[in-house]
């Protein structure tokens, strides 16, 4: 079976394994919990499953001091929605207090404007970034994914961030429809123009539109001889650069894992220790062939 060996694939050639070139960005994931239940979440977020608890600000604190030394840009904060952590906005003020990027992932709904005050002292921060999950420009095909009323609900946030000048990105998703990329991003700029959201669309870093994943669907390992066969190297993988820190629910301490895709499996748990977090992870998932290597997507910039 594929995906099985963590040194061999499924016909025995080597697999491919991507070392820590540095720690570039470090995701923290803020918990499961999210104030709605998306049809095909890959975290499986919702209002009932805290399965990653709440990450505190002494956890973040002790993320960034041990890797102290490390080519850390930027933070990102990815849950659930991160704004139902009521430690997010001191996690921010630590992060862009350092000098580091900050990036928030979030559906701008109501658990963001309940924090619309401590948000409005931050909206001058150079380093401070908003990415709004709006999974396609018509609302039907969003609302069939998040629930009804959310595409507006959304948007309502976007202009309220928009309006108070906050740094906007948006990530949408490819696969809702067989239309071409560039007739998706021409439709997701008509709304950004009819509502005065100042994100470039033709622009991939503003307007990420990110693969769909599903781990039953066939395709290739990954093995060593691949990055020659692709023209890629190891170094464009995402865990080239990255971890993510979570917090299991009734854990002692937090952990690094080695994707923001993959917070559930224990071939990908890196342990408490930043030191062993550093070691290369084998590309033995689904995930690391359709959506990083294949794919060529990433979560961050």
């Amino acid at each position: 079976m594929k995906f099985q060996d963590p040194h061999r694939t499924a016909k025995g050639e080597r697999r491919a394994a991507v070392p820590l070139f540095g720690l570039r960005t470090l995701w923290a994931n803020t918990g499961t919990l999210c104030n709605i239940t998306c049809a095909h979440c890959y975290i499986e977020s919702s209002p009932r499953n805290d399965r990653l608890a709440y990450l505190t600000l002494d956890d973040l604190r002790a993320a960034l001091d041990a890797a102290k030394g490390e080519p850390l840009e930027e933070v990102g904060f990815t849950g659930g929605e991160p704004f139902l952590n009521r430690e997010l906005v001191p996690m921010l003020r630590l992060v862009l207090g350092r000098g580091l990027r900050a990036i928030v992932l979030t559906n701008a709904m109501k658990p963001m404007r309940n924090h619309a005050e401590a948000l409005l002292s931050l909206r001058g921060e150079a380093g401070l970034t908003m990415r709004v999950s709006l999974d396609h420009p018509d609302p039907d095909l969003h609302d069939a994914e998040r629930g009804a009323g959310s595409f507006a609900a959304t948007l309502e946030g976007l202009r309220w961030l928009a309006v108070h000048g906050f740094r906007l990105h948006v990530a949408g998703r490819a696969g809702f429809t067989a239309e071409p990329e560039a007739a998706l991003r021409q439709r997701f700029a008509a709304l950004f123009e009819a509502n005065g959201i100042p994100v470039d669309a033709a622009d991939p870093v503003s307007l990420m539109l990110f693969p769909e994943m599903d781990e039953t669907a066939e395709v290739p390992e990954i093995t060593e001889a691949c990055w020659g066969i692709l023209g890629k190297s190891p170094e464009s993988v995402m865990c080239a650069s990255s971890r993510m820190l979570v917090r299991r629910r009734g854990a002692k301490a937090a952990s690094w894992v080695a994707c923001t895709l993959l917070p559930y499996d224990e071939r990908f748990d890196l342990g408490a220790d930043f030191r062993t977090a550093s070691r290369a992870v084998a590309l033995n998932h689904p995930h690391c062939a359709k959506f990083c290597v294949l794919g060529g997507a990433a979560c961050s910039r």
